[in-house]
């Protein structure tokens, strides 16, 4: 299940970078206030929202291990 997991993690970043670049190309080729940009970037936000919860989840379940950066030895 762990690794199923990662690749949805994976997928999921894939996805948000994505539609980052769809919304980057929807605000160079359309020249007025476009609908299409304000769209793809609301997108982004929703999916980089349920990115983090998932990250969340992950770690909660014990599918996810942090590196550890910042803590004290």
């Amino acid at each position: 299940m762990e690794t199923v997991y990662k690749y949805a993690l994976v997928l999921m970043f894939l996805v948000v970078v994505f539609n980052l670049g769809q919304a980057l190309y929807y605000m160079m080729t359309d020249k007025e206030g476009s609908k299409r940009t304000a769209w793809a970037l609301t997108r982004r936000i929703g999916l980089s929202l349920l990115l983090i919860a998932m990250v969340i989840v992950g770690i909660k379940l014990g599918w996810l291990h942090p590196h550890g950066v910042g803590q004290s030895l």
